[in-house]
C-alpha cells in the first residue's frame, strides 16, 4: 500500500518561526511568553536595572456571590524583577518554540547575564536560570506580590468593590512563602526558592490556589521541596518530552513564511494557554496583566480562541472547554432565572473559570444578549464532531444542549403568518439597537435544533421534545433581510460600524446558510462588504471576513480579508483592545484551516478556499467533522494528492479538488464514486485509508516542508 510518510526536522523547521530579540521588550506585547497551560511568565525590561518576569495562574480568580465582573474576576499575583549591578545596555532573547523555553543575554556597562526560563509542562513550576559575569555577581532577584484587586478597577473603579485581606509573607526553611488570603475564603499562594549550582542560580517558582477550602499553602511549598531534589537536565528532558510530542500531531507548510511563522505561534500558543485538565482559556491565558477584560466573555471570545484545536487536532486543548461546563452544568442552570431552571441553563457576559454569570435577561427585557450559551455547545458539538465520542453526546453535551434550546423555547410564539418567532433580543455589542428576531438568536436556535435531532437519531433516543425540535427546524421565520443584506433583527437593518460578525452566524461557524443554497453566497458577500464598509472593524471583524468567504470558496477575499488582520497583530503575535486579549490571533490561525480544510454538512472539502498565490501548500493529518484525518499536498495551483484516514468509519463524502480522473491506492480495492461534479463517496471502513490522485503515475507521497522564503524567517520578536 502507498502511504504517507513525512520528512520534517521539526526542530530545524520550527526553528526558522522561532522569536528573536536583538533588543530589550519593555512592553507585555513585546515580551516572549511561556506557559504550561495554568501558569505562565513573561519577560520584559522595566527599569534601567531591572528586568521583570511575571508570574501567572489562570485559576486565581475572586468567587464572589451576587455574580458581576469585579466579583469573578482573575486577580493578579506578582512578579519577580532581576536587578542588576550596572545599567542595562542591551540584550538579546530566543523563543524556542521546540522545546518551549525562552533564553537569552542581559548586558549591561558591568558585564552580562545569560538567562534561560521554561514553564515545565507537567509540574506548576516556573524555572529561570541565570550565568552571571564577573561584574554581575552581586545582581539579584526581588519578589513584588501584587495586591488582590481586580484589574478592572484600574481602568473603570467600582466604588463597591470590597478589597481581599492584605498577602501575609512567610518562610518555610529555605522556601519563601507569599499567602493571598480571599475575602470570600481560600487562599493564593506564591512559593519560590533560589538554588545555587555550578556557577549558575536557579529561582523555582510554584503558585498554588484553592477554594473554598485553604489548602494552597502546603500544594504550592510540597512541589518547591520536591522539585529543588531534581536535576536541571532531568527537569528539562521530562520537559521538552511532553512538547515533542505534541506538535506532530499534525503539520501545516505554506509558502507565505510570515503566515506560516504565525500559525506555528498560535500552536504553540495553544498549547501555552491550556490543556485538557487546566485552566478555561478566557481572555489573557496565563499571562494576566492590567486589563478591562480579566475574565471570560461568552459572546465571542472563548468560541473563538478554541476554534484551531479542531481542525489541528490538539483535541486535549479543546477539552479544557469541555471539562469546564461539564463540570459546571449546576451553575449554568443557576444562571438562569428561578422559574426556568427545572429545563434550563444559560450563561451571562460574563463569567470566571466555573461559568457563573448574572442572571441572563430573557427576551423582551433590555440587553437580552441570550444566545452565549448555544454558541458555547457549538464549539462543544465541534469538539464531539471531530471525536465522535458517543458517550461523552450522550451523557454530557445532549442534556446541555437541550436545556439551552430549552431556554428559547419559553419565548416562541406562532404570529399571523404561521411562523415561529423570538421576542427582542440584543445582538452582542450592537449598542444601537435591539429587536425581535434578532439573527444571532435565530442562526444559534435552528442550529440547537437541528444538533438536538441529530442527536437523537445516532443515539437512539426518542425523546419527548423531538417533535418540538422538528416544529422549530419548519416553522422559525426567514432570517431579516434588506438591500445591504443579512440585518441586525427584524427592524433593525446593519447601520452602523460593528466588530462583532454575530449577525452573520448562520454562514459561518454554523454553515446553515451555505454554498449548497442558491443565491446564498451573492448574500453573503453582500452582507460581509456592507459589514466591512461601515468601520468599527477590529482583528477578529478581518479573521471573521475571511473565514465567511472561505465558506463560499473565495480564496482570493478570504486571504486579502486575512492579510487585513496582520496591522493588528503586535510583534510576539498577541492582541489588545483597550487591554490585553488572546482570541484574535487563535482565531486567525483557524481562518487559515478553513481555507485548507472543511469538514461541514458531511462533506470532507480539500483545498477549498485557497488563494491563487498560494499555488504550493502542504498538510498532515488536520481533522474534520466525522472523525476523519486528511492530509493532502497542493503543486502550482493543483491538488496532487489527498489522502484520507477514517478514525470511526462513517460515511465518506469527499471534494478532493483533483483535476482529471481520480485513482485511488490503498491495501485493497476502494469504491470511488462519483455523486456529483467534483464530489464523490468512498467505502472507508474504520481505521482504513486511502490515497487520491490522478495521472498516468501515482505522485510521491513524502511529506515535507515548504522552502522557506529568503529573509522572512524568525519574523517575530524586535529586531
Amino acid at each position: 500500500m502507498q502511504k504517507v510518510k513525512t520528512s520534517i526536522n521539526w526542530e530545524q523547521f520550527l526553528s526558522r518561526h522561532n522569536l528573536k530579540w536583538s533588543r530589550m521588550p519593555t512592553q507585555w506585547y513585546q515580551a516572549p511568553f511561556l506557559g504550561n497551560g495554568m501558569m505562565g511568565t513573561m519577560v520584559r525590561q522595566t527599569g534601567e536595572q531591572a528586568v521583570r518576569w511575571d508570574v501567572g495562574r489562570g485559576d486565581v480568580q475572586n468567587h464572589r456571590r451576587g455574580p458581576n465582573l469585579f466579583g469573578i474576576s482573575r486577580l493578579p499575583i506578582g512578579h519577580f524583577e532581576l536587578h542588576t549591578v550596572g545599567f542595562i545596555t542591551g540584550g538579546d532573547i530566543r523563543l524556542d518554540l521546540w522545546n518551549a523555553e525562552a533564553s537569552g543575554t542581559i548586558r549591561t556597562e558591568k558585564g552580562s547575564i545569560q538567562w534561560r526560563s521554561f514553564v515545565h509542562a507537567d509540574l506548576m513550576v516556573i524555572v529561570t536560570e541565570i550565568e552571571r559575569s564577573e561584574g554581575e555577581q552581586k545582581s539579584r532577584w526581588l519578589w513584588t506580590p501584587e495586591k488582590a484587586v481586580c484589574p478592572r478597577q484600574l481602568f473603570v473603579p467600582n466604588p463597591d468593590y470590597r478589597p481581599n485581606p492584605p498577602f501575609e509573607q512567610s518562610i518555610d526553611g529555605e522556601v519563601q512563602i507569599t499567602v493571598q488570603p480571599l475575602l470570600e475564603g481560600g487562599e493564593t499562594v506564591t512559593a519560590w526558592q533560589t538554588l545555587d549550582q555550578d556557577a549558575k542560580t536557579r529561582l523555582l517558582v510554584s503558585v498554588a490556589h484553592s477554594y473554598p477550602e485553604r489548602t494552597a499553602q502546603k500544594e504550592a511549598v510540597d512541589l518547591i521541596k520536591r522539585v529543588r531534589g531534581m536535576s536541571s537536565a532531568a527537569l528539562t528532558q521530562s520537559h521538552r518530552e511532553w512538547w515533542h510530542a505534541y506538535y506532530p500531531i499534525s503539520f501545516v507548510s505554506l509558502p507565505d513564511t510570515w503566515w506560516e511563522s504565525f500559525y506555528w505561534i498560535q500552536m504553540y500558543k495553544l498549547a501555552s494557554g491550556t490543556r485538557a485538565d487546566r485552566m478555561l482559556l478566557d481572555l489573557q491565558g496565563p499571562w494576566s496583566q492590567p486589563t478591562p477584560w480579566p475574565a471570560c466573555w461568552w459572546n465571542l471570545n472563548i468560541q473563538l480562541a478554541y476554534w484551531p484545536s479542531y481542525t489541528s487536532g490538539r483535541l486535549d486543548i479543546g477539552d479544557s472547554l469541555c471539562r469546564t461546563m461539564y463540570d459546571n452544568v449546576d451553575n449554568l442552570i443557576e444562571n438562569v432565572p428561578e422559574k426556568y431552571r427545572s429545563d434550563s441553563a444559560g450563561v451571562g457576559r460574563v463569567t470566571g473559570q466555573q461559568c457563573v454569570s448574572s442572571t441572563v435577561r430573557v427576551p423582551g427585557s433590555e440587553r437580552a444578549e441570550f444566545g452565549n450559551l448555544l454558541w458555547a455547545c457549538h464549539n462543544l458539538w465541534l469538539h464531539y464532531r471531530h471525536t465522535l465520542d458517543d458517550e461523552r453526546l450522550r451523557k454530557h453535551l445532549f442534556p446541555l444542549l437541550k436545556r439551552s434550546v430549552n431556554f428559547y423555547l419559553h419565548f416562541l410564539k406562532e404570529e399571523k403568518d404561521g411562523k415561529l418567532h423570538l421576542p427582542k433580543t440584543y445582538s452582542p455589542e450592537y449598542n444601537f439597537a435591539e429587536g425581535p428576531d434578532c439573527n444571532y438568536d435565530l442562526a444559534l436556535l435552528l442550529w440547537g435544533c437541528t444538533a438536538l435531532i441529530q442527536a437523537c437519531e445516532r443515539l437512539g433516543i426518542d425523546d419527548p421534545l423531538l417533535q418540538k425540535w422538528k416544529e422549530v427546524r419548519e416553522n422559525l421565520t426567514e432570517y431579516p433581510k434588506d438591500k445591504n443584506g443579512y440585518m441586525i433583527a427584524r427592524g433593525v437593518p446593519f447601520a452602523q460600524g460593528h466588530r462583532h460578525f454575530s449577525h452573520l452566524l448562520m454562514n459561518y461557524p454554523l454553515y446553515l446558510v451555505n454554498d449548497d443554497h442558491p443565491g446564498a453566497k451573492e448574500l453573503a458577500v453582500k452582507s460581509v462588504r456592507h459589514w466591512q464598509s461601515l468601520g468599527g472593524r477590529q482583528g477578529y471583524s478581518l479573521a471573521g471576513a475571511s473565514s465567511i468567504s472561505s465558506a463560499y470558496g473565495l480564496g482570493n477575499d478570504s486571504l486579502e480579508y486575512l492579510d487585513g488582520l496582520k496591522p493588528f497583530i503586535l510583534s510576539n503575535t498577541m492582541y489588545k483592545e483597550a487591554g490585553p486579549v488572546i482570541e484574535t490571533p487563535l482565531f486567525g490561525a483557524q481562518s487559515i484551516h478553513d481555507m485548507l480544510l472543511q469538514g461541514w454538512g458531511g462533506t470532507i472539502r480539500v483545498f477549498p478556499a485557497v488563494a491563487d498565490a498560494w499555488g504550493d501548500v502542504v498538510f498532515h493529518d488536520l481533522r474534520t467533522e466525522g472523525a476523519f484525518q486528511v492530509s493532502a499536498e497542493r503543486k502550482n495551483g493543483k491538488t496532487a494528492f489527498v489522502r484520507i484516514k477514517s478514525l470511526k468509519g462513517e460515511p465518506c463524502i469527499i471534494m478532493p479538488a483533483i483535476e482529471g480522473d481520480i485513482q485511488v491506492s490503498g491495501n485493497r480495492m476502494f469504491n470511488l464514486k462519483q455523486i456529483e461534479p467534483g464530489r464523490y463517496s468512498l467505502d472507508l471502513k474504520q481505521d482504513e485509508e486511502a490515497v487520491l490522485w490522478s495521472g498516468d503515475q501515482a505522485p510521491d507521497i513524502t511529506l515535507s516542508p515548504l522552502p522557506a522564503e529568503p529573509g522572512k524567517c524568525n519574523a517575530f520578536g524586535l529586531g
